[in-house]
């Protein structure tokens, strides 16, 4: 999967939000007021953020904000030591935001992007339902 497949997956199935690309990477909106994204493309590493070493030739981090229990469910009470952040086309807590229930994937290939799927429709709901409590 490429970052453009993914993108347009996004607006295509999930409708009623946009997206926005800031310094080459991707935010993906449920509505109109940009306070924060369900799911983001990232392309290079940040000051707070190397641990997947994105700064590689073709390389991006698909990343999807889950609920508590899915999280949960996904990776149990994993530690973090243990895990291969720069780890190609494998689902994985986030290296920075895991403690904040999101998942990422690097260059994730179709198959594994088909179990993102699900993942990327339970963050936009979120999203979406936390709007409609506020």
């Amino acid at each position: 999967m490429t970052e453009d497949d993914i993108t347009q997956h996004i607006i295509d199935s999930l409708g009623g939000g946009h997206f926005e690309v800031a310094d080459d990477n991707t935010f993906f909106f449920h509505g109109a007021d940009n306070k924060f994204p369900f799911a983001t493309i990232v392309t290079k590493d940040s000051d707070f953020d190397s641990a997947s070493n994105l700064n590689r030739p073709g390389v991006f981090r698909l990343n999807v904000g889950v609920g508590k229990e899915t999280f949960h469910a996904l990776f149990g009470e994993q530690e973090e030591a243990g895990i291969d952040f720069a780890a190609l086309d494998r689902l994985m807590p986030h290296s920075a935001y895991g403690k904040m229930y999101w998942v990422s994937v690097i260059n994730p290939s179709a198959k594994t992007f088909e179990a993102v799927k699900p993942l990327l429709v339970e963050a936009r709901e979120l999203m979406v339902s936390r709007d409609k409590a506020r």
